[in-house]
């Protein structure tokens, strides 16, 4: 079996772009009101790294040992994991903004051996003392700009294999409860190599990432990693302005984020007048991308281009779709309710459209995948596919398709390929609504309804009528355009049936809903929690 240990990318970098900018963590204005930032050079993060690594190694963390990592985004954050990963430690990272009860839940089915977070992390182990029972140890971390190496220092790295658990990285649990996905060192190689190949990243460039965990990505992809002034457990709070001075001041050429985001980004540069031309590429993931929004964005960026990533914790990138392919062939076959395009498969990835199925598979189930054009389950193989869900033996069962050495995830979603090899994303299993007169899915019904100019996004959810269950549409309109009054309310809704009849995909929904603002997942802010909009309307 091959030694692989994600810790080498850094020293790596160290030694072929030493002096270039690794980090760059803001502390602040200057006097000018520039941000002030705190530098650092991939020399001077392998050091970090390679203290914390001493540091860990002296409190008896060591290979295979599960650390629950509690520590904002920022140096430390980035350096710990590098750490954890040099020595064959197993970082377990739960998003932060899941709620009290779910984050410990999902401690007390990890079973860290031991505790690195900030002082708050230290006081919550104590508080939620049985949550924590596991631990043999906790070490306590500064703020995001505390730094721990004086000088350079060789540290060695464990020998670690392919196949080593390299980190638990928890979903966000947008449609179910939180669950802990096993990667290998093996599995992040795959995932570096595939975005470097697909989206042609360069080393020198710099990174501005809006999901913390994708900041672990730079040091091996050789990007400067710019840390966002960001609320982590609320993104879409997000201030634009402190976002777009960022991307000027610092010369950004790559960013990932939620639509969510970029909605509120897209809305300040417009009213604003600013084009952001150091961009070449945005990664807007997390959830459908509007058409409507990468169409906002070829104004914007007016040397680089849009990017839609498809996949889940489990799996990524599986597929990815650019503005180009969307606005020239894909957002009027969104409009007539064909789903959302997600682009073509990347290299050495493998997808196959199976018949739905809500119990477990074998691999005879792979033999016979639907037809093109016909909708079912997307389950996906390749490099980057994760064996299994952390000490959920019931979950991996259901969710994994054991093909001789190859191991297909059923990413839980449905869609469809069409004749040109694109993949298309109908909506998740469990949110489809099968009634009497037929199943609807919920990117097909609501790809009809959102060209209307004053709908920002609709949700389908399941409704019940004299005890049947049928398609309801739920209608969240634009910031400032929600009606004012009874009868501006139905004005709008009634343009909204009128569309949905015009197709045959949404002919069958007659029951229309207004919402001020939708629920949505932690993580991106942007996925929509359409079974809590269901219970939210039964009964009205």
């Amino acid at each position: 079996m091959a030694i692989a240990n994600v810790s080498r990318f850094l020293d790596e970098k160290a030694e072929s772009q030493s002096e270039v900018a690794a980090l760059m963590v803001p502390r602040g204005r200057t006097s000018d009101g520039a941000i002030d930032y705190l530098r650092l050079s991939f020399r001077e993060l392998a050091a970090e790294q390679n203290e914390w690594a001493r540091r860990f190694r002296s409190q008896g963390i060591g290979k295979g040992s599960r650390v629950l990592l509690m520590v904002k985004p920022g140096l430390p954050l980035i350096a710990i994991c590098f750490a954890l990963f040099k020595i064959g430690a197993v970082p377990v990272v739960i998003d932060p903004g899941m709620g009290l009860k779910s984050f410990l839940n999902c401690v007390r089915r990890s079973q860290p051996d031991f505790l690195v977070g900030i002082s708050l992390a230290i006081w919550v182990s104590r508080v939620f003392r049985k949550s924590f029972r596991s631990l043999k140890g906790k070490v306590k971390v500064g703020g995001p700009l505390g730094r721990v190496a004086a000088e350079f220092r060789e540290e060695a790295a464990e020998e670690t294999l392919v196949d080593d658990l390299a980190a638990v990285l928890f979903t966000s649990g947008s449609t179910g409860a939180p669950k802990g996905v096993c990667y290998e060192h093996g599995m992040f190689e795959a995932q570096v190599e595939a975005i470097r190949a697909q989206y042609e990243i360069q080393p020198g460039e710099v990174d501005l990432p809006m999901l913390p965990i994708f900041a672990l990505f730079n040091p091996a992809l050789g990007m400067t990693t710019v840390v966002p002034e960001i609320n982590p457990s609320k993104p879409a709070t997000v201030d634009p302005k402190k976002i777009v001075q960022a991307i000027e001041q610092c010369g950004v050429t790559n960013s990932f984020g939620s639509p969510a985001l970029w909605s509120k980004i897209g809305v300040y540069c417009d009213s604003h007048d600013i084009e952001l031309p150091s961009l070449k590429r945005i990664l807007m993931a997390g959830a459908p991308v509007p058409p409507s929004m990468m169409k906002q964005y070829r104004r914007i960026l007016p040397n680089g281009h849009v990017h839609s990533p498809y996949g889940a914790t489990e799996v990524l990138p599986v597929s990815s779709v650019s503005d180009d392919e969307v606005l020239e062939v894909a957002a009027e076959r969104s409009a007539r309710g064909e789903g959302t395009c997600v682009g073509r498969l990347l290299p050495k990835v493998e997808a196959k459209i199976l018949p739905l199925c809500e119990d477990a598979l074998g691999a005879d189930a792979l033999a016979n995948p639907l037809p093109v054009g016909e909708i079912g389950e997307i389950v996906v193989t390749g490099p980057s596919v994760t064996k299994a869900y952390d000490r959920l033996e019931e979950a991996t069962r259901l969710s994994k398709v054991i093909d001789g050495d190859r191991v297909w995830h059923r990413i839980g979603d449905l869609g469809y390929f069409d004749g040109d090899g694109r993949l298309w994303f109908c909506g998740r299993k469990v949110e489809r609504v099968v009634a009497e007169s037929g199943t609807f899915y919920t990117d097909r019904c609501e790809g009809v309804v959102n060209v209307h100019p004053k709908i920002f996004r609709s949700a389908l959810i399941s409704y019940s009528e004299n005890g049947k269950t049928v398609p309801a549409l739920v209608l969240e309109p634009f910031a400032g355009m929600y009606p004012n009054g009874h009868d501006e309310e139905e004005t709008l809704l009634n343009e909204v049936r009128a569309l949905a009849t015009k197709s045959e995909v949404t002919q069958g929904i007659e029951h229309f809903f207004l919402h001020k603002g939708f629920p949505v997942d932690v993580r991106h802010n942007a996925k929509i929690h359409r079974l809590s909009l269901a219970k939210e309307f039964a009964g009205k």
